[in-house]
């Protein structure tokens, strides 16, 4: 069987990105009556930290905030009720980047933080009252970044977070 070959890397020791996305297909909240407010939003920084792990490997860590809102509605007659959901993740970031393809940053994963979600009941019935849960948030993820300009690039991300799937756009500082 013939080896793979890993490309010249394009994330390197020091190197620091801002990933700007929007999720797709969100893992909270679905459902007859839920409507989505604000589509899932995130932003994450990276640093590499560590390089030359099984040849032309890097370690990166950074920090991920991602914000989402729903609202569940019920129309019973002449009432309206239900609640409005706003969730925000606040995590740290791992990762492991391996270049398989040239201009294309390949990674795999890990987030953990903290999950906040906030409550708000509305409408004709009901004590429209405020609650707060909250929890410890981590995901898996996969990604990559195609490098279109020098510190420019489009990505993709597939995962379990504030969005099965985030797509959007990386800055190399």
């Amino acid at each position: 069987l013939p080896a793979i070959k890993a490309q010249e890397s394009t994330f390197n020791m020091g190197d620091k990105v801002v990933n700007l996305g929007i999720g797709l297909g969100s893992s909270y909240y679905r459902g007859l009556y839920y409507s989505m407010g604000v589509p899932p939003l995130s932003i994450s920084y990276e640093q590499a930290v560590a390089d030359e792990i099984l040849e032309n490997g890097v370690i990166g860590i950074g920090g991920y905030l991602g914000y989402s809102s729903y609202r569940y509605r019920y129309d019973a007659g002449t009432y309206t009720w239900g609640w409005n959901y706003s969730n925000i993740i606040l995590g740290g970031i791992g990762t492991f980047h391996y270049p398989l393809v040239d201009k294309l940053d390949t990674y795999a994963g890990i987030l953990l933080g903290y999950r906040i979600t906030l409550v708000s009941e509305f409408g004709d019935v009901g004590t429209n009252t405020s609650s707060a849960s909250s929890g410890i948030a981590y995901s898996g993820f996969i990604g990559a970044r195609y490098y279109f300009r020098e510190k420019m690039s489009a990505f993709a991300q597939l995962g379990y977070g504030i969005a099965y799937l985030t797509i959007g756009i990386s800055f190399k500082l």
